[in-house]
């Protein structure tokens, strides 16, 4: 196996990204592991492309630049696992829209990186959407930018026994309460054994070098599926005019990913929105990791 194959780039888009593209026959676990990190250090949105990878080497090569996988405790989608790996999971079970969004921005305790791996692409449609949050920032008017450094937002749910056993992977309330104090959750139980869950934060985030603000978060994709379960924290309305502008910058700002079998994407949920357009086509199959970079960062 060659050592350090070198990095064949492109960007990605004018706004997002870097394609590394297989030039030479390599595998990409022959990939100089140095290079990937000062790119992505730099860019925070990585495609791998051409590299004919499988879910063992995607698993492998994932392994040897992350650490601290998590399952999907806590997620409000539903995902299969794969091949017995809690840490590999299908991306949902529904074929709908799924506008950007910053990966569990709803509790405390988020991965701070992600890795997708495309196991079947669709037919046609299902690209996956990305942006980047500075820019997104960026593009909002003084007004919005006021307004979210004044009020966070406020995410709350009433779930069901069913429901917030399924959420949380576990049938005793002792274990949830755990979850919800280690995520600054607020947790109500009721009689019924029903929970309320409500948790409070920023839109906007100081970048990791604290040289930017970064616009991520999950209120967009909240807005469009259940917009009751989302207000400012003071308790007021989100309403039309704002998410008017939020949605006409997502637009002009997204960057459409069409898959190939066997594509790798790393990407930085501190700065990285991602999602997805609709599709119809069964067999669209891709997996996630969520972890965090096993290097500085």
């Amino acid at each position: 196996m060659k050592k350090n194959a070198q990095l064949y780039i492109k960007p990605l888009s004018k706004t997002v990204g870097e394609q590394i593209i297989n030039a030479d026959n390599s595998s990409v676990l022959e990939l100089s592991k140095e290079s990937i990190v000062n790119l992505f250090r730099a860019r925070g949105l990585l495609l791998f492309r051409g590299f004919e990878a499988d879910v063992e080497t995607f698993t492998k090569f994932s392994n040897e630049l992350s650490t601290n996988f998590m399952d999907y405790t806590g997620g409000v989608f539903k995902r299969k696992v794969i091949n017995g790996n809690s840490t590999l999971l299908s991306v949902n079970d529904f074929k709908d829209e799924v506008k950007l969004h910053g990966e569990m921005y709803y509790q405390k305790n988020i991965p701070l990186m992600l890795w997708f791996f495309c196991a079947n692409p669709p037919s046609q449609d299902g690209a996956t959407i990305v942006c980047d949050g500075k820019l997104f920032f960026d593009k909002l008017s003084d007004l919005l930018k006021d307004l979210f450094s004044r009020k966070k937002l406020k995410y709350r749910r009433h779930l069901e026994r069913d429901a917030w056993r399924e959420r949380y992977k576990t049938d005793e309330l002792d274990v949830v309460e755990q979850i919800c104090k280690n995520n600054d959750t607020h947790l109500q139980i009721n009689e019924d054994e029903t929970i309320d869950i409500c948790y409070i934060y920023p839109a906007i985030h100081p970048s990791r070098t604290g040289e930017a603000m970064i616009f991520i978060n999950s209120l967009l994709p909240a807005m469009a599926i259940s917009p009751d379960v989302v207000s400012f924290d003071d308790g007021t309305n989100i309403d039309d005019t704002i998410m008017s502008e939020l949605n006409e910058i997502a637009e002009k700002i997204t960057v459409e990913i069409y898959w190939q079998k066997g594509d790798i994407l790393m990407v930085d949920n501190t700065r990285i929105m991602h999602g997805r357009r609709a599709f119809a086509d069964d067999k669209r199959d891709l997996y996630i990791r969520l972890c965090s970079p096993a290097f500085s960062y």
